[in-house]
């Protein structure tokens, strides 16, 4: 813990705080994000379901909603947007039928595989000018920021806005 308090009440102002930059910081990128994957029809916050989907971290929309700290009702709403478009399919569990398991369609694994080339593509763009050390860097200071939330505080933590796509 630092001696010192790095903000002062008297003097802090919006527009050099560090909550500034990093909600300004974040807006770029899931704009940028945005509009990387218009080809594809999708958001930036859709595609967190289709790669948890992918990868097998989550099959089930309880399991999503936990995994990326959306409510029930946001994630009803997404995996209905995602379900129309054709990326995710749902069923009922044949050994449990109040469980919805889902699914990627071949829509949504095609989408899920070229996922990181478009999204290292994008960072690689807005990180241009920094080094490899630099960008090492800046994930560790943010790491650093995120690790010290007080552990009881950490149920929020990754929660964002609700789901707006």
């Amino acid at each position: 813990m630092n001696s010192e308090p790095l903000y002062d009440p008297a003097t802090i102002q919006l527009e050099t705080s560090l909550g500034y930059y990093l909600a300004k910081a974040r807006n770029v990128l899931v704009m940028r994000t945005d509009q990387a994957l218009k080809p594809l029809d999708l958001t930036s916050q859709q595609i967190g379901v289709l790669l948890m989907l992918a990868s097998g971290r989550a099959r089930t929309p309880l399991e999503l909603s936990r995994e990326m700290s959306y409510d029930s009702g946001s994630m009803t709403r997404m995996l209905d947007r995602l379900e129309k478009k054709g990326f995710v399919s749902r069923a009922r569990s044949d050994a449990d039928r109040r469980i919805v398991e889902l699914s990627l369609t071949e829509r949504g694994r095609d989408a899920a595989r070229r996922l990181p080339a478009i999204g290292a593509a994008m960072l690689n763009e807005q990180l241009d000018g920094f080094s490899r050390a630099e960008l090492d860097m800046l994930i560790a200071m943010l790491a650093r920021i995120i690790g010290n939330t007080p552990m009881a505080d950490c149920a929020p933590c990754g929660v964002g806005e609700e789901p707006s796509d």
